[in-house]
């Protein structure tokens, strides 16, 4: 048993590539954690995809001895999309270690979950990272955590989580200032309890629940009970990460580890829930729950489909399995007359709705039509009536509709002070709404400046980082969270490839941009379909307007080539022949055309 002032429970919160994961390997090497011979980069990535785009998408747990301490971290992503995943592995830590990149500075993520470090009243470690690299100005990062905490240059730690250079210290650090957990016994309640930050489902063993223990200990054997589900096991094993499972079979009040519970049921075990242990009968009766976190707002919605129809139980088992481990993931069943039985999906932004697809792809071999993604808005009809439509076929009549209201969101942009008139403009041309702007650094053309607006959440969701980096020259960070909904002149516009809706090309869209993404999606499909047997036409319509069209000419086979003179009616004769029979294949409902998975993904990223 560790003696719970022994204890130190910390995350690593950054911006995006700022060096967390790195880190964190640094730390497991230095504390023996893990062997030197297996040793890797990004050894707290267990994900492929994760290694292969180079970024945390998932919290990860580590307990490390050092010193005759044990040090439990939480490594977490950076991109704004998984900031659910930073504001769970904060409820259950103590102490944040807060990464600037030395040749960046201070990014708009770095403020983002500063703020949610702050808010749960976390002692802050600030470390500036990569002072290793030839672009690293560490004198004017250092400045910009001065204006930001209000804290002491020499409590700011200069480390590089690639070459070692400083890593012990901000142990040492964590150590010395870094607070130990407090054993929550309240009125005088025994039972052990623990919240569950995250789980993870275990083909062999079932769900595995990672919990951060509050007051008592779990031990192997011991009877539990889940507080909102209900649910009731038994442990079957429990132990810490070292970064892989390691088994001790106990858990003692203050530790983060996981528990094996023996749930075959995906939908038992819930992120937030509060566990709770003991023997007998009785247990689990009139035991307080611990604070869990909010309910997760979905920003983006998509229909997922498989592509074959018989798909469709594994998809659903698939994404029960994800959703145990993607605790911002919502998802209810949709049926489509174009697509068959699919499911509606709820994300954060756009990344998440990649690494969803991408893991569904990988992890379970499934084959996946996505509809183009929208947000959630909020329809008056003139009967009064108030609905939620999250997909563009769900939207009534324009002769049903009062008003149609969107979400807008908070967004923060931190940029150089000589890019700000671009971004301004790009801003302007997104319909964004200046509120202020803070200075981070006054150090003449190369200060940094945060800008903050309010902007229509769909604006954001298509090209807008891209075009932001582009103006920016890659300088420019964004955050931004949900603020309320507000009136906004939308219309459906729909897509047709020879005559037929394309139900998952349907898009809710600014009427003045209607033309031009029409123009721009019919443009992209003429480019992309292959050829048919016979002409296919493809248009974009608003009801019964069709204000974009194109057409793809048939593929023609030479009929004629055989004839060598002869009369002209013999050749006259054939060709007429040939076109009776394109008519009769598109009489006979043969003229439907089926659209690749890679035309979808070039209209989602036109």
């Amino acid at each position: 048993m560790k003696d719970i002032v022994k204890i130190r429970n910390f995350s690593i919160i950054a911006h995006i590539d700022h060096g967390k994961s790195t880190l964190a390997d640094r730390m497991l090497e230095i504390t023996g954690t893990v062997d030197k011979r297996k040793m890797k980069d990004q050894i707290l990535d267990g994900m492929d995809i994760e290694r292969e785009r180079g970024i945390t998408i998932k919290l990860q747990p580590a307990t490390m001895e050092y010193q005759g301490f044990r040090l439990n971290l939480i490594d977490t992503p950076g991109h704004v999309d998984f900031s659910y995943e930073v504001s769970r592995s904060l409820a259950a830590v103590e102490t944040a270690v807060l990464l600037v990149d030395a040749s960046q500075g201070i990014q708009a993520q770095t403020l983002a979950n500063l703020y949610l470090a702050l808010a749960q009243d976390l002692m802050i470690i600030p470390v500036i990272n990569k002072i290793d690299l030839p672009a690293a100005d560490v004198p004017k990062a250092k400045r910009e955590i001065i204006d930001l905490l209000g804290c002491k240059e020499e409590e700011i730690i200069c480390a590089s989580g690639k070459t070692g250079a400083g890593v012990e210290e901000i142990l040492q650090r964590i150590i010395s200032v870094g607070d130990s957990p407090k054993d929550l016994i309240q009125d005088n309640e025994t039972t052990p309890r623990a919240l569950i930050f995250d789980s993870k489902y275990d083909t062999y063993r079932g769900v595995v629940a990672y919990v951060r223990v509050f007051n008592g200990k779990l031990k192997k054997g011991d009877k539990i009970k889940l507080l909102f589900t209900k649910a009731e096991s038994e442990i079957l094993d429990c132990g810490f990460f070292k970064p892989d499972y390691f088994s001790t079979g106990v858990i003692d009040s203050g530790e983060i580890g996981y528990v094996i519970t023996g749930f075959k049921q995906v939908g038992d075990c819930r992120v937030g829930d509060t566990l709770c242990a003991g023997q007998g009968s009785s247990f689990g009766t009139n035991v307080n729950p611990l604070p869990g976190y909010e309910e997760v707002r979905p920003m983006v919605y998509a229909g997922i489909f498989p592509r074959e129809g018989n798909d469709f139980k594994d998809l659903r088992d698939a994404m029960e399995k994800l959703k145990l481990n993607d605790a911002s993931l919502s998802y209810e069943p949709e049926r489509s007359d174009a697509l068959g039985f699919g499911f509606r999906c709820g994300f954060l932004g756009l990344l998440h709705l990649e690494v969803f697809q991408e893991r569904l792809r990988r992890e379970y071999g499934l084959d996946l039509i996505v509809t183009v993604p929208s947000v959630a808005y909020q329809v008056i009809k003139s009967d009064g009536e108030e609905i939620t439509v999250r997909t563009p076929q769900r939207l009534p009549e324009p002769n049903q509709i009062t008003k149609i209201l969107e979400p807008w969101v908070k967004l923060d942009i931190v940029v150089p002070k000589n890019y700000m008139g671009n971004v301004i403009k790009l801003t302007q041309e997104k319909k964004g709404i200046y509120r202020n702007t803070e200075y981070l650094s006054s150090e003449g053309e190369s200060s940094r400046v945060l800008l903050h607006y309010e902007m229509p959440l769909a604006a954001i969701l298509t090209d807008f980082y891209d075009k932001l980096k582009s103006v920016s020259a890659g300088y420019a960070s964004i955050n931004y969270d949900y603020l309320d909904y507000r009136e906004a002149d939308v219309v459906k516009l729909d897509i047709l490839v020879a005559d037929d809706i394309v139900e998952s090309l349907a898009t809710i869209i600014y009427r003045e941009d209607a033309y031009r993404e029409g123009r721009a999606v019919v443009e992209i499909l003429k480019d992309s379909l292959p050829r048919q047997m016979f002409a296919v036409k493809i248009q974009a319509s608003i009801g019964a307007k069709v204000i974009a069209a194109e057409r793809i000419p048939a593929m023609r086979k030479d009929v004629t080539a055989k004839l060598y003179g002869g009369d002209v009616s013999r050749k006259r004769k054939l060709l007429e022949k040939q076109k009776k029979g394109k008519k009769k294949m598109m009489a006979a409902g043969k003229g439907s055309v089926e659209i690749p998975s890679d035309t979808f993904v070039k209209i989602l990223k036109r």
